[in-house]
């Protein structure tokens, strides 16, 4: 009887295996890449958006120093502002422009940043105009008169020029959902068209504009609203480079948008140099490893022809200055 051949493996049928197609795997992979899709166009499409200006005056200007030094100017301009955005925030509709905040950002090589808040009725001399409040050549001159003004008093070399507006910097607040602050006491200034109540509150972009331009009501005048400004910043810094901005898809787009439309620019500034800038801000937020201080005052009640104006300390002014040309910022202390 014969044997049953053995069946070739290679004729018989198996069952089909159906690939295993991993869904959640691809829609995660998906998701990722739609993110740093985000990350990477937003900021470029932002960045078309910034107008860019020639701020920096001809001539000779003062050798450069280690770290970067910024200007960052508040303007009040109301250009560009509807009726109805005018009345909403309270700024009138004066022509022209001027400078409710100016401020120097200074990012050493090594070291603490600084926040320095210059007093916008500063006695100082201005290029071609003689002495007058330090806001003033802004007005006769523009970014470049004001950069040569603060060059002069101060020794410095502004590396890179900031401007914010009345209109944008609403915006800005409103982008990152408002901003917590705390009043030690009720504040009303219906110049500043605010009427806030004492204690922690979330401000939005109207009120928070109100707030930091606040100075008729404050015992401290312009000296007290430098110190909220400058406490406004680095709490909106803090938000809009935090993660619940950068995750949020929306808010991500609203913060870089609503940053672009109302930031003005110097013609020489990159976006590494912006971003430097953002990262800097941040630093001298809440907590963070910055100092922040006014230049030293000895006056708040100087009589000049333009006014009463601040006079500044020489000897402690001339100390700041040279500690940040020398880039030496390890010794300041905010106040």
């Amino acid at each position: 009887m014969s044997q049953p051949q053995p069946i070739d493996p290679r004729y018989v049928s198996r069952p089909v295996r159906k690939k295993r197609r991993n869904w959640f795997g691809r829609l995660i992979g998906l998701i990722v890449l739609l993110f740093l899709l985000m990350l990477i166009c937003v900021p470029l499409y932002a960045w078309s958006r910034i107008d860019k200006v020639d701020a920096f005056p001809a001539g000779q200007r003062p050798a450069e120093t280690p770290g970067t030094t910024y200007l960052m100017v508040g303007s009040d301009s109301r250009e560009g502002l509807s009726a109805a955005e005018k009345k909403k925030l309270g700024t009138g509709s004066s022509a022209g422009q001027r400078t409710d905040t100016i401020m120097l950002l200074h990012v050493p090589e090594s070291g603490p940043t600084a926040l320095i808040s210059i007093p916008r009725d500063s006695y100082v001399a201005i290029p071609g105009h003689g002495k007058n409040k330090i806001n003033a050549a802004f007005s006769f001159g523009g970014p470049k008169l004001l950069i040569q003004t603060i060059e002069g008093v101060t020794g410095l070399h502004v590396d890179h020029y900031v401007e914010v507006g009345f209109g944008g910097f609403a915006s800005i607040i409103d982008s990152v959902g408002g901003v917590q602050m705390c009043l030690p006491k009720a504040m009303k200034d219906q110049k500043a068209h605010i009427n806030l109540p004492k204690g922690c509150q979330k401000l939005d972009g109207t009120k928070a504009l109100g707030y930091v331009r606040a100075r008729y009501s404050d015992p401290l005048g312009d000296l007290g609203r430098v110190q909220r400004q400058r406490e406004m910043i680095g709490a909106v810094a803090d938000k809009a480079v935090s993660p619940k901005t950068v995750l949020n898809p929306l808010r991500y787009y609203k913060v870089g948008t609503a940053s672009a439309d109302a930031l003005t620019i110097d013609n020489d500034m990159g976006p590494f140099d912006l971003f430097k800038f953002a990262k800097a801000m941040k630093a001298v937020a809440g907590g963070g490893n910055g100092v922040t201080l006014t230049v030293p005052i000895s006056d708040t009640n100087l009589s000049t022809p333009a006014g009463s104006a601040v006079k500044w300390d020489t000897a402690k002014a001339k100390a700041l200055f040279q500690a940040l040309k020398e880039d030496k910022t390890s010794g300041l202390k905010s106040s």
